[in-house]
């Protein structure tokens, strides 16, 4: 009998190693953060420059005073003419976090460059609000689209953990107040089975708010149609999902700014417009 220390380890040999004349395979790496990029628009009319100047200097003023606790800002752009109106959503471009809001009327809300500086668009809407998040984005969160149906959900096979799930998350909803820390449930973490996933989307509905947050990856956060409620998952740069979660909050952190943002975007708006004249 050979004696299996005579003979040769595995992994060694011809075969076993790359070619070291060709070309090495390696994994795709993240890609793709997003960071601040100021952009310098164009006019040539003066009148319609000095205008879009007028309201720049007025978001920079109200980021400053938001940043410091005071109360939303609300700018009506309807009043703007046309050549002015280009020349702000020019200086305000895309930031990274949008919203689609459903209701009457259905809003679309894109954050500018500039942090808690925030553009909504709808049916008779056109304005920009200066808060860590738009007031209406909260209001109307949890208007059920698909109304939730707790833990009278018909059972189904499968089911694990859900039931304790949406018992924890209806008595943190219930009992959740302005200020509280964020409640997570960690999915990730949690063992469930698909079941449980497809039970608990139909025993918390949907609500009226979509949010993604483009950073280094993605955060996707829907709102349920339990109050305080949210669905939040973060995935990478390939689109992996890497963290599940629901929060209970009156909105998740990851989509507010906070007042140091509010505080940047003022000095930045102004850099902008001494860029200009």
């Amino acid at each position: 009998m050979v004696s299996p220390f005579t003979l040769p380890p595995s992994g060694f040999g011809p075969g076993s190693q790359p070619d070291p004349d060709g070309e090495l395979q390696y994994l795709p790496m993240p890609s793709g953060m997003r960071i601040y990029e100021p952009h310098i628009p164009t006019a040539d009319d003066p009148a319609a420059l000095a205008e879009a100047l007028a309201l720049l200097a007025e978001l920079a003023a109200a980021a400053d005073m938001v940043a410091q606790g005071a109360a939303p800002a609300d700018f009506d752009l309807s009043p703007l003419s046309a050549a002015a109106r280009r020349i702000v959503a020019d200086a305000m471009g895309q930031g990274e976090v949008s919203m689609k809001l459903r209701g009457t009327p259905a809003i679309m809300v894109q954050e500018s460059v500039f942090a808690g500086v925030w553009m909504l668009l709808g049916a008779g809407i056109d304005r920009v609000e200066v808060a860590p998040v738009p007031a209406i984005a909260i209001s109307r969160a949890h208007l059920p689209h698909r109304p939730a149906t707790g833990r009278q959900t018909p059972w189904r096979a499968g089911l694990a953990n859900a039931p304790a799930i949406i018992t924890e998350l209806e008595d943190k909803s219930a009992s959740q107040r302005p200020g509280d820390l964020a409640h997570v449930v960690n999915l990730s973490l949690l063992p469930h089975s698909p079941e449980d996933l497809d039970w608990l989307a139909e025993a918390l509905g949907e609500g009226a708010v979509t949010i993604l947050s483009r950073g280094y990856g993605n955060c996707r956060i829907t709102a349920t149609a339990l109050p305080r409620v949210w669905k939040v998952q973060f995935f990478n740069s390939m689109d992996t999902l890497i963290l599940d979660t629901f929060e209970v909050t009156e909105m998740p952190e990851v989509a507010l700014a906070a007042p140091e943002d509010l505080a940047d975007s003022a000095i930045r708006i102004r850099d902008v417009i001494e860029a200009i004249r």
